[in-house]
């Protein structure tokens, strides 16, 4: 699967009422994600990524393969759930394998679908260290690109949504970390 996002920081609460107006809401959670550097490669330089997301007491292992070019942020994406009893020694084991955590991103979410498409969803997140965001995503096939670009970029526009952050809240995060203050990455 694919997953298409635009992001934003977060707009004005009256903007994001009238966005929300036209959803519903569908879960609230905190989740916390673990990212890790393979031992072998430099997912900085190849643009993966590859997380340990934690919900409360479940938890899945993320991959995210390099952002393809375009408009709207777009990446394979594979996630598996790791059952509870055995998802400790699986973190064991990636470890044993030398994959070494660099970052934790915490953040609290907010999941609403939208009412009149109900493959789009509307995420509000508030990101520890970096603040308030907004994201619209879809997930869907290779082939379904360029009309989920064209409904993400239709729906930014009615909603008065503009300058998209392509970056991921890792980078964002790193970033921070090390005083770096470049533009947005079209990435």
């Amino acid at each position: 699967m694919i997953e298409f996002e635009l992001k934003f920081r977060r707009p004005s609460d009256d903007r994001v009422k009238r966005i929300l107006d036209a959803c519903r809401h569908v879960r609230d959670e905190s989740q916390r994600d673990v990212y890790f550097q393979h031992p072998c490669r430099d997912f900085r330089q190849t643009d993966e990524a590859f997380r340990w997301r934690s919900i409360g007491d479940r938890h899945w292992i993320t991959y995210k393969g390099p952002k393809r070019g375009g408009h709207v942020k777009a990446r394979q994406e594979i996630e598996v759930p790791l059952a509870t009893p055995s998802a400790d020694r699986f973190r064991s084991l990636i470890e044993a394998l030398g994959f070494r955590p660099v970052a934790v991103v915490a953040k609290r979410r907010a999941v609403y679908q939208l009412a009149e498409n109900d493959r789009v969803h509307v995420v509000l997140d508030d990101v520890e260290e970096l603040g308030p965001f907004m994201e619209i995503e879809i997930v869907g096939e290779e082939a379904e690109s360029d009309a989920a670009g064209r409904e993400l970029h239709r729906l930014a526009a009615d909603w008065g949504l503009e300058d998209p952050e392509f970056r991921s809240y890792l980078e964002l995060l790193l970033e921070r970390r090390r005083g770096e203050t470049r533009g947005p990455s079209r990435g």
